[in-house]
């Protein structure tokens, strides 16, 4: 399962629209700020609000047995590849610790679905889900990660798994790698030469020679432009 495949995955087919974590707000979305962990908040946010971060950050939901299972599901999910860094590379792990902890609705579907990984572990390989080869978690991720082609059996840990997919996928693409990744570039300033000449000929019409040079140019777009008292611009 290599990257493209699996945004293939996201994004096509019966795990298609809609996958990506809903109810939350783009801030809700986004990494916690390395400001909110040395205890400040950015953004203009409420006295209540920076009081309930400080608690959300102060508290321990997932066990480190766990985060190394989440550690190793999400580089299965997003892996390193030649243009972008692994899931676990940009923070999705302490992502979803707060996302665990701000959504605490989750909290037992989450650490179900985490209990489950090694008992199919047992069951398929006789340790548990941390002792297990790269072929072998392969071997467990397949059973769930296509629900078209999943058993019945497992529509539990289909569902546990699209859960852990969709806040993968949240959590990285809410970090300048994955929009780097996806190419969103945001809003830029652009530069504008005006009309093409073809078009302004097609419509017959004809830039003022004595305004050519006092057209807005790229390098000046900082300048800002002076009029006379006859809303001449002032050379």
């Amino acid at each position: 399962m290599n990257r493209r495949e699996n945004l293939k995955l996201l994004f096509t087919g019966s795990v298609g629209t809609g996958l990506l974590l809903t109810g939350c707000s783009p801030e809700q979305q986004a990494l916690p700020p390395k400001d909110l962990l040395s205890g400040g908040t950015i953004g203009g946010r409420t006295a209540e609000e920076k009081q309930r971060d400080q608690e959300l950050l102060s508290d321990t939901f997932f066990t480190d047995e766990e985060r190394k299972k989440l550690t190793t599901l999400v580089d299965v999910i997003l892996p390193k590849d030649e243009e972008s860094p692994a899931a676990s590379e940009v923070g999705v792990v302490d992502f979803m610790e707060f996302m665990m902890k701000d959504q605490p609705d989750n909290q037992t579907p989450m650490r179900g679905g985490l209990m489950w990984l090694d008992f199919e572990a047992e069951e398929k390989f006789a340790k548990p889900f941390n002792e297990l080869s790269e072929s072998e978690v392969i071997t467990i991720v397949d059973e769930v990660a296509w629900p078209d082609k999943a058993k019945p059996e497992y529509e539990g840990a289909v569902r546990w798994f699209n859960m852990l997919r969709n806040l993968t996928c949240s959590g990285y693409f809410s970090t300048e790698a994955g929009w780097k990744y996806i190419g969103y570039v945001g809003n830029k300033p652009n530069a504008w030469d005006g009309i093409p000449q073809q078009v302004m000929d097609k419509h017959g019409f004809k830039l003022e020679e004595k305004y050519i040079p006092l057209y807005l140019k790229p390098e000046d777009r900082g300048t800002i432009v002076q009029w006379d008292d006859e809303a001449n611009i002032i050379g």
